[in-house]
């Protein structure tokens, strides 16, 4: 969800509402840094609802979703723009995203100076846009403050905030925090089991070449070797070795 922004990287608010030609309205006068023509960005991801050329070149920018309001609202935005020189770029039904430079500082209309007037309204465009007030002026309908409608941040060069309280968008630093380690597990080796006679797989072929077969003392006597003369006969075995008489 989208926060609106102050239309002006430089603020200097030169006329505030309730005051002057601002009598019974929220409207002000955003005149920037010095007396030239600068950038107005869109305030938040909008579409363009009407414009009007016979007076200020005024033109209404809806949300196209609902935003975040710095009081806490959760509702659609329209805002109000007049006093371009030149609008002939914007139509009715135009998508302006966020940050996009859209509108401009100028002198069209009733106007001394370059600057923008701006007027917020809570929710979405109705009626014509705007009705006549007590003063005899023609302000926004559903007119809300715009320090309860808009936001600043770290973009927002503040010159002179009118003693309007403007809420700032705090950007959250994270720090670099090397990622946790766990050290290495130690590996356990379960201790090998032999199986039991009764669940031992049967032996291979090979397997039982290879192991000797306990003799009884029922076995029958084997003949292994008969002795062709007299003489000495013997095996040299080392220590440790065995020695096995296969049948």
């Amino acid at each position: 969800m989208e926060k609106p922004i102050y239309p002006s990287k430089n603020m200097r608010i030169t006329q505030g509402y309730n005051e002057g030609s601002h009598l019974y309205s929220y409207a002000i006068d955003e005149a920037g840094a010095d007396t030239s023509v600068e950038a107005i960005y869109a305030p938040f991801t909008g579409i363009i609802k009407k414009v009007y050329q016979n007076d200020a070149n005024e033109v209404w920018l809806e949300s196209s979703d609902k935003v975040e309001y710095p009081d806490g609202t959760i509702d659609y935005m329209t805002i109000l723009f007049a006093h371009a020189n030149d609008v002939s770029n914007l139509f009715v039904g135009k998508r302006i995203s966020q940050n996009e430079v859209f509108y401009s500082e100028g002198t069209k209309g009733n106007a001394t100076g370059n600057h923008c007037h701006i007027e917020c309204a809570k929710g979405k465009f109705t009626g014509s846009g705007w009705t006549k007030n007590k003063a005899g002026y023609w302000s926004i309908n559903n007119g809300k403050k715009p320090e309860e409608c808009l936001w600043i941040n770290n973009d927002t060069k503040v010159i002179d905030n009118h003693n309007y309280n403007f809420k700032k968008i705090e950007v959250e630093i994270l720090e670099d925090t090397p990622p946790k380690t766990e050290p290495p597990k130690a590996e356990i080796t379960p201790p090998q089991i032999e199986p039991s006679s009764e669940n031992k797989a049967p032996q291979t072929n090979t397997e039982q070449e290879t192991q000797p077969k306990p003799s009884t003392e029922a076995s029958t006597p084997q003949l292994i070797f008969t002795c062709p003369k007299t003489d000495l006969y013997g095996i040299y075995l080392k220590k440790g070795e065995k020695l096995y008489l296969k049948k």
